[in-house]
Order: C-alpha cells, then sequence, then structure tokens
C-alpha cells in the first residue's frame, strides 16, 4: 500500500498533536495551597523536611509565586527557614 504525501502529512499532525496533548496533561498544575501541608512543621519549626513535603514542593513547584505573593501565606514563602527547606528538596526559589 503506497502512502501518498497528503496520508504522510496527515499522519505527522496527528502524532503532533498526540504528543502535544500529551505534554500538556503531564506539566499542568493544580495550584492548591493544602497541598504543602506536609511542609509546615518544617517551614515553622526544626524538622527536617519529610520526602512527601519534597515531593509535593516539586509537584507545585510553578505555583511557588504565586503563593509567595498571596497576603495570607507569603510569609511562609519567604521565609528563611521556608528558603532552607526548599534547598534541602532540591527546588530551585524562583525569582517572581
Amino acid at each position: 500500500m503506497k502512502f501518498s504525501h497528503i496520508h504522510i502529512a496527515l499522519c505527522l499532525v496527528m502524532l503532533v498533536v498526540m504528543l502535544g496533548g500529551e505534554v500538556q496533561v503531564s506539566t499542568a498544575v493544580t495550584c492548591t495551597i493544602t497541598e504543602l501541608s506536609s511542609c509546615l512543621p518544617a517551614i515553622t519549626g526544626p524538622s527536617p523536611p519529610s520526602a512527601t513535603c519534597c515531593a509535593k514542593l516539586k509537584e507545585q513547584q510553578p505555583c511557588l509565586c504565586g503563593y509567595s505573593k498571596d497576603p495570607t501565606y507569603g510569609h511562609y514563602f519567604t521565609s528563611p527557614r521556608a528558603q532552607t527547606v526548599a534547598k534541602i528538596c532540591g527546588v530551585p526559589i524562583p525569582k517572581c
């Protein structure tokens, strides 16, 4: 069976659309501050961050600038202890 240039182009377009949708779904993050509740003991006290905290911090990384600008929660994200937790977890401090 021979494929015409139109068939090949159509297949390539479909492949790009499928891959583009897959990438978009895998990188979508819902910014929910409560997702970081496991980090509260490490941010407000002497406890080291838990594995759950680090995983959630990495997951919520695209949301950190928004959280730091929130008048209710911003002081938690800009505190020296929060920056230490981020460093321990290997999450770069965003420049907002």
